[in-house]
């Protein structure tokens, strides 16, 4: 799978199972820890992956020891057989952040992967200086129960899952449809780097069972119940044809806490991750909000 120039991979054990990540090893990146951390999680869908934030982060890695890990069941990380739960991935990030980062760190994460991370920063604030999320969502916000959906019942099927799976989503025309229909605004910005880095981590060894508890519902929270309890500066970014969230979502979410949702950013022309459709804008903003919350921090 993609790895961008300089970048290693690197390997942890957590308590679940060992996670694989990325970080720059290899010249002009190799700055040692000296360097503050600046993490970057991928959210959760079919392929799903670090590769995610592969044409963003190597901008950062010049000003920050740059950490993008493969959440546990995606991409070269263990993909136990087991029906993943939302504490498996709280446990599994908290640990992660705790074993490579000695201070408060910046996370920047995606969609789902970004509610957990607002969610677990509630509950852990000492991990975290600041947060930058892109379209955070628990997909059951404000009552809402994705789990009762139509797709989501089909899914809970026996059998009928795995079916849908080897024959829906890990296959190359699966993820193309996927990322013209679902997440990109734009169809015209995927090129075949992104499919067939997705289509690599879709197709690893027991990569169903992790897919499928997203799919199901099963990972799926009301993040309006934790927002108000949020402690961590933050912004957030949301692409204006997001699908499955819309930013008046978002608009919502930054409501309930306006003293730490400091700015919502949003983006025309952009769907679920405008760090893969404008990657050169998501970096600008990034950019923007690391000035904001370092420069208030220096004075």
């Amino acid at each position: 799978m993609f790895q961008p120039p300089g970048f290693h991979q690197h390997s942890l054990v957590t308590s679940l199972g060992t996670i694989a990540y990325y970080s720059p090893d290899d010249p002009p990146w190799n700055q040692g820890d000296r360097l503050d951390p600046l993490v970057f999680l991928h959210g959760f869908g079919g392929g799903s992956s670090a590769f995610e934030w592969s044409r963003v982060y190597p901008a950062f890695a010049s000003e920050y020891r740059v950490l993008a890990p493969d959440l546990l069941g995606w991409g070269r990380s263990d993909h136990p057989e087991r029906n993943y739960q939302v504490d498996d991935y709280l446990t599994t990030i908290r640990e992660f952040l705790q074993a490579t980062c000695s201070q408060p760190v910046t996370v920047i994460a995606s969609s789902l992967t970004a509610a957990m991370t607002l969610r677990l920063a509630t509950e852990f604030p000492q991990l975290f200086r600041s947060l930058i999320l892109t379209t955070p969502a628990g997909l059951s916000d404000f009552g809402s129960d994705y789990s009762r959906s139509f797709f989501a019942q089909l899914v809970s099927t026996p059998i009928v899952d795995r079916l849908l799976y080897n024959a829906g989503i890990a296959t190359s025309g699966g993820i193309r449809g996927f990322l013209e229909q679902r997440q990109f605004a734009d169809p015209r910005r995927i090129d075949e780097e992104i499919v067939a880095a997705y289509l690599a981590s879709a197709q690893q060894p027991n990569a169903e069972y992790s897919a499928l508890s997203f799919v199901r519902g099963d990972l799926c929270f009301d993040l309006a119940r934790y927002v108000p309890k949020l402690q961590t500066r933050t912004a957030m970014i949301w692409g204006r044809k997001s699908q499955f969230t819309s930013p008046e979502l978002g608009e919502r979410l930054a409501q309930l806490n306006p003293g730490a949702i400091e700015a919502l950013e949003i983006i025309e022309s952009v769907g679920l991750t405008p760090q893969l459709e404008l990657p050169g804008l998501t970096i600008g903003l990034i950019r923007k909000f690391l000035r904001r919350f370092e420069g208030d921090r220096g004075q």
